[in-house]
């Protein structure tokens, strides 16, 4: 009688995946995608190539998926200022929330999302055209936001949320380029109260 024998289950990984890629995440929000070599990602993550691309795929899957765990983890500002109340709160935890995410102790100064791809060659298109895509997803929720608000007369009838969520937009990612030069939290703070000044009133 022959004996069947069952493939071997794959040996377990022998490393933490949330571990290595919150460690990934770093690496691409310091340096950019295309400045982080697959040398200082997996340096940094603690593995081999091989078990690089087993677990995560190549750069360009890693990328997409250090991306997801900083809009989940460090960036989750911005989903959670879209469920306060008023517009104004809306606009307030934002400009507030990027101000100390770009300036978080422990992590790089500046957005992932912002300098990830500011310097990216044709090598970096998929990187660029990903944070192209997320900064404008991240402008449409703001904007169907504040047509949300305009629609429960919490902002004037002829607020344009295009405009307001741009506005927003923009502020952001001055503030992350301020914060990669060097800006410091209390400076950048300031700038968030004035431009929080223009929010049109009711």
């Amino acid at each position: 009688m022959e004996i069947t024998r069952k493939a071997p289950i794959g040996r377990p990984r022998g490393f933490d995946a949330d571990e290595a890629l919150e460690r990934a995440m770093k690496v691409f929000w310091e340096q950019g995608y295309e400045g982080a070599s697959l040398t200082d990602l997996t340096s940094a993550m603690g593995i081999t190539r091989k078990s690089m691309y087993a677990a995560f795929g190549n750069k360009e899957d890693l990328f997409r998926k250090a991306l997801d765990r900083y809009t989940d983890g460090p960036a989750s500002y911005a989903a959670r200022a879209m469920e306060l109340p008023s517009a104004r709160e809306v606009a307030t935890a934002f400009l507030t929330g990027s101000v100390r995410a770009t300036t978080s102790p422990g992590c790089p100064a500046g957005c992932l999302g912002v300098q990830g791809s500011l310097a990216a060659g044709d090598a970096g298109r998929v990187a660029q055209d990903t944070l192209t895509a997320w900064r404008d997803d991240g402008r449409a929720r703001l904007r169907d936001r504040f047509r949300r608000a305009v629609d429960e007369g919490d902002l004037p009838p002829d607020a344009d949320p295009e405009l307001l969520a741009r506005y927003l937009m923009t502020v952001a990612n001055g503030i992350a380029v301020q914060a990669a030069g060097g800006a410091t939290r209390p400076e950048l703070q300031r700038v968030a109260d004035a431009a929080l000044r223009n929010w049109p009133p009711l």
